[in-house]
């Protein structure tokens, strides 16, 4: 049993390097989007306000990547910091999951190709790392190794 629940380590690991992928994925975003077109319209405050946000949500993709590879021991070691940090990626990535099925409006978005399995492979690595770091927190909050 205890082999078996030291895979948190390697599932975290694992997690981190597929955030790398959509953190560096999300870089085409505004390009296959057209977010300069799309927001030429905007006033600058709004338009400035926008790419902040857009800066800090994939810095924090990023740092959730780092952080998953290089210290995922740490993140599966089942201390109060590890669980805190675990369901606050869990929750941000649950939230992002229910985002994709319940608030995006996908109409005139193109449905095949790039697009039909960027959208498919996101919405697997959402839960994914939903799944991942609910977990270790749910273990760790049980206090199992």
């Amino acid at each position: 049993m205890s082999q078996i629940l030291n895979v948190w380590p390697d599932l975290i690991r694992l997690a981190g390097i597929m955030q790398l992928g959509v953190a560096l994925g999300s870089l085409a975003v505004p390009y296959l989007l057209q977010w300069r077109s799309e927001l030429s319209n905007v006033r600058l405050l709004t338009r400035q306000i926008f790419w902040t946000y857009a800066a800090y949500i994939f810095c924090t993709n990023l740092f959730f990547s780092v952080l998953s590879i290089f210290l995922a021991p740490k993140l599966a070691d089942g201390t109060e910091l590890s669980i805190a940090v675990n369901l606050f990626i869990a929750l941000y990535w649950g939230a992002r999951l229910g985002i994709q099925f319940f608030y995006f409006d996908k109409k005139g978005l193109p449905s095949s190709g790039i697009y039909r399995y960027g959208e498919w492979a996101l919405t697997l690595c959402f839960a994914y790392f939903t799944l991942v770091f609910g977990g270790a927190a749910l273990i760790g909050a049980r206090g199992l190794p």
